[in-house]
């Protein structure tokens, strides 16, 4: 049984960091991409960022771009999102998930960690 479970969330006044990690079992998380979605209060699920299997390529939206790192440590089965200069829009529910880019959005997640920046 695939299991992804996300921490580190929590409230953030901006411009603070946060980072986040999604522990993986129930698969093969080496052989994996990865990537990491969000949903905003009253909005949609969006893609944030993705990382390929080795951790070599990586990804991410234009509204992550030079604030958040993607990283994974293929020994730990552990995924890792660090956010920097976090912004009030940046306030989600943030999971991780299997796949790369948008196929990451249809995968299944874990139950979420809440990110909440304000001051």
């Amino acid at each position: 049984e695939v299991q992804l479970v996300e921490s580190g969330g929590g409230l953030v006044q901006p411009g603070g960091s946060l980072r986040l990690s999604c522990a993986a079992s129930g698969f093969s998380f080496r052989l994996y991409n990865m990537s990491w979605v969000r949903r905003a209060p009253g909005k949609g699920l969006e893609w944030v960022s993705s990382i390929n299997a080795s951790g070599g390529r990586t990804t991410y939206a234009d509204s992550a771009k030079g604030r958040f790192t993607i990283s994974r440590d293929n020994a730990k089965n552990t995924l890792y999102l660090q956010m920097n200069s976090l912004k009030p829009e940046d306030t989600a529910v943030y999971y991780c998930a299997k796949y790369f880019g948008a196929a990451a959005m249809s995968s299944e997640r874990g139950q979420g960690t809440q990110v909440t920046v304000s001051s």
